[in-house]
Parts: C-alpha cells; structure tokens; sequence
C-alpha cells in the first residue's frame, strides 16, 4: 500500500516542530488557496500563519527570487554587504517616521528578531528589567520564551526582572475595567516597586495575536508608552503576525496614535520566505559587533522577496484592500453570530481577525473542544483555518492580502456550513492532532 504525503511525514519528521490541527498534506498553492496531494483545493484563511501574505505564486515574488538565486550575491550579511539586504533595510526605514535615528537588523523569523532586540537593549542600557503581557507569544527561542506571557510556554525560564501585565481585553476585562486603565495602574504600582533604571524595555502587541487576536481598547497604548517614556524605557512593538498592511495600515502601530522606539517585523515580511527585521536607534544596534548574529541573516533572496512584497503592497495598495475586505468578513460574521450562538466575540483590524467561541454566551465559557471540532469540519469543507487564545477557543483569520471577494464570501458559506455540522466530529478523529 503507498503511503501518503502525511503518513510519510509522521514516519520522517519529528513532532517537536508541528502544531496540527487536521490532516493537511499540501502538494502546491494558487493565489490564497492551498492545493492537497491529491488535488483538492482548500481556501487558506490562516495564510500559513500569516507568513503568506501575498498568497502562493504571485509573480512578483517568483521574478525577484527567481533573479536574485539566479546570480546570489553571496548568502548573508555576516562578513559582505548584498544589495538586496541594503536596499531591503533604506525602504523599511524610509517607511519608518523615526528617520535618520534608526537602523536595521536582519534576521529568520520573529523569534530570533525579539530574542535580538531584547538582548541588545539589555546590553546597550545595562537594564534587564522587561515589561510584558499575559498572553503574549513573542518566539520559541529561549530569549524570546523568557518574556512571553503564553499559557503553552508556562514552564519556559523566564527573564529576572519580568513584569506581566493582564492583556486589556474589552471582552473580559481585566477588574471589569474595558478602558485598561486598571492595567495602566497595576504597571505604576510595579514600576514603583522596583529599583529606579532596572527596567529597559516593554513588549507589546497592537493586537494580541496567539493571545486571542485582542485589539486594546482606544488610547490605552498610547498612555501606556507615555508611562514607559516618562522611565526611560523603550517600547518594542511586536507587528510580527500584524504588521505590514494586513490591519488596514502599513504598520499596525498607526491605528494607535503613538510611534514605538521599536519595531520588529516577521511572518509577511518574506511572503512565505524566513525572513525578519528590527527597526530600532542606532545605539542599540551599533552595542555590539557579532552579538546577535546567524550565518544566513540578510540572505539575499530572502531580502529580495521581502522588496517584492514590499513594492506589491505600494503598488497593488493592499494596506487599503486589506480595510476593504476586512470589513466584508468582520460583516459576514456578524452574520453568522445572528445565527450561531457559539460565536461570542468578533474583533480585529483589517484581514487580522479573531472570533471567540463560547458555550455560554452570558457566562463566556470558552468553547474549546467545540474550536477544535469547527475548524476540522471547516478543513473536511474545504478551507483552511486555526485557533489560538489562551483557552484555546478563539478563530484566527488572517489570509492572504491578495485574497479575494469572492473567496471571502464563500469561505464564510463553509463556516455557516461547519458551524451546523461540527458536533458530528468524533473525539477519537481529533486524538492524534494537538493544536495549542
């Protein structure tokens, strides 16, 4: 008997590395749908994590890299410079508002880029102190664990001097406060609690991605950098899986009414290439030489599809169609939520888009082996999509930018479809697959 794509993978690949959900075996994609070995189309509403953010086979992505592999201008940024990872880091900062003060490092994914801007604020500022939120999933690397707030990283070393503030989260707010101002509170009361200079950097996300795909409520970033500011403390905003024109804004920060000191970049940036960035001051960029390096940072190819998707998102003006079609799915869902009492919360900005599944919808319990029977249901339909949240209960859309109208509306048929069919999935069919 031939084994498929997926026994195969079990049988070769280890599990240290997989977060599965049903049995995807991908032989290919189109445009913002995934192609299985066997042919069947499925509509990607995850975008690989949001990594695909142009989708699969855009010709922009295919001519750059295609020309830049052609004739590589080495392989990284180690001990030559490349024109692509120069080019690639003059058009990130061109794009910044703190021009002329900042810099950029290179690196894979936005583990190592958080791991990286951590580390050089420790050693440019001599402060360790970091502030973080419950919640937060920032990487998988030791660095990057040590200030996450996630529920799946609970047994991770955390960094000494880690301050975790609760998420303000509008839909269970923190002491019944939907403003936020009890967490701008708690983070004074901590703050004066420590020694004065120990702290030198807060993590935050615009949107609280794994978390639940939370959006704070208006202002509360805002006075939450000007907090940090009035301690010297840098803010770091992590648009990993947000950033770059998928909330309706180039960077999601500008929904906020503030700038951070940093900003770090990941996922969309590459078009489904690894590829991150960190766009900080110069001083904590220049702390060191060989402090925060890895031999394949600042590939070329992988810098010359990050220009690619950079000129399409110009070009084809995504940010703008990411505003558009968010609003068609957060209406469509609404829709939905009139007829499925599952459906608690729908919140995000743009095509980041997160939908709470309760099995109460006064108590709010969070419906979490009700997620993982919808969403395979939903893969059985034909399209693609995960659940993040602490509780494990929360919808993550975030497709690809270039996904279509038509793909929008009739992905939300499948959901209206799964959300009547999920309670036919047996529990022994979702044993062997573990989600969050």
């Amino acid at each position: 008997m031939t084994k498929t794509l997926y026994d195969r993978d079990d049988a070769a690949i280890g599990s240290l590395q997989k977060l599965r959900f049903f049995p995807l075996a991908i032989g290919g994609g189109r445009g913002a749908r995934l192609v299985e070995e066997s042919g069947r189309e499925l509509i990607d509403l995850s975008g690989a994590w949001g990594a695909a953010s142009l989708g699969y086979g855009h010709p922009a992505i295919v001519e750059a890299v295609s020309r830049a592999i052609a004739n590589p201008a080495g392989a990284s940024i180690l001990s030559a410079s490349n024109a692509p990872a120069v080019d690639l880091a003059e058009r990130l900062l061109a794009k910044f508002p703190h021009q002329g003060t900042h810099k950029v490092w290179f690196g894979h994914s936005g583990s190592d880029a958080n791991e990286a801007a951590y580390r050089a604020i420790v050693r440019a500022t001599g402060r360790a102190g970091v502030i973080a939120f419950v919640g937060a999933y920032h990487g998988c690397t030791v660095g990057s664990m040590a200030f996450s707030g996630h529920s799946v990283q609970a047994d991770a070393a955390k960094a000494d001097g880690l301050i975790l503030l609760p998420y303000p989260d509008p839909y269970r707010p923190y002491r019944d406060d939907p403003t936020g101002d009890a967490v701008l509170a708690l983070l004074k009361e901590k703050l004066a609690a420590v020694p004065s200079g120990s702290v030198g950097a807060a993590f935050i996300e615009p949107i609280q991605s794994d978390g639940g795909l939370i959006v704070p409520p208006d202002g509360f970033l805002r006075k939450l950098a000007d907090i940090c500011r009035a301690h010297d403390i840098l803010v770091v905003c992590d648009e990993v899986k947000v950033g770059l024109a998928r909330s309706g804004r180039l960077h999601c920060f500008e929904h906020e009414g503030f700038i951070p000191d940093v900003l770090v970049l990941g996922k969309g940036l590459g078009g489904g290439l690894p590829l991150s960035a960190v766009i900080a001051p110069a001083e904590i960029l220049d702390c060191a030489s060989a402090f925060a390096m890895q031999t394949l940072h600042g590939n070329p190819v992988c810098a010359a599809a990050g220009l690619a998707v950079l000129e399409t998102i110009e070009r084809e003006d995504l940010a703008a169609g990411a505003e558009r079609k968010g609003q068609l799915l957060h209406d469509g869902l609404k829709n939905l939520a009139a007829r499925h009492t599952l459906i608690g919360d729908i919140r995000g900005r743009g095509l980041a888009c997160g939908v709470e599944l309760v099995r109460d919808q006064h108590a709010r319990i969070p419906a979490r082996a009700e997620t993982a029977k919808l969403i395979y249901r939903l893969y059985e339909l034909g399209a693609v999509l995960y659940h993040v949240g602490m509780n494990g209960n929360v919808l993550e859309f975030t497709p690809p930018l270039t996904i279509t109208e038509g793909e929008l509306h009739r992905a939300l048929a499948l959901l209206d479809q799964a959300l009547t069919d999920f309670p036919t999935v047996r529990d022994e069919t979702l044993m062997q697959f573990s989600g969050w």
